[in-house]
């Protein structure tokens, strides 16, 4: 699917990857805030907690995240199950 596929299902509330990303258990996910987030408005993070590595020093964690223009222009985006 292409990238606004992938913003679509987001705001359904799915994770989304792309095939071409290095690394499996990356993922994308919308965050919606709530009465206890000190963000006022929605914006989407990446989740690397499941990657898949040997690189023990690869990151692990969930950052806010910006796509690039290779990401805006894929057509290998998919719903991660």
């Amino acid at each position: 699917m292409n990238f606004g596929q992938a913003i679509e299902a987001l705001k359904n509330g799915q994770q989304v990857a792309r095939k071409g990303w290095n690394g499996k258990g990356i993922f994308i996910e919308l965050q919606v805030p709530d009465t206890h987030s000190k963000m006022t408005h929605p914006y989407i993070y990446i989740d690397t907690t499941g990657l898949q590595t040997d690189n023990a020093n690869a990151p692990k964690s969930r950052v806010p995240w910006l796509a690039s223009q290779t990401d805006m222009l894929s057509e290998d985006w998919e719903v991660v199950e």
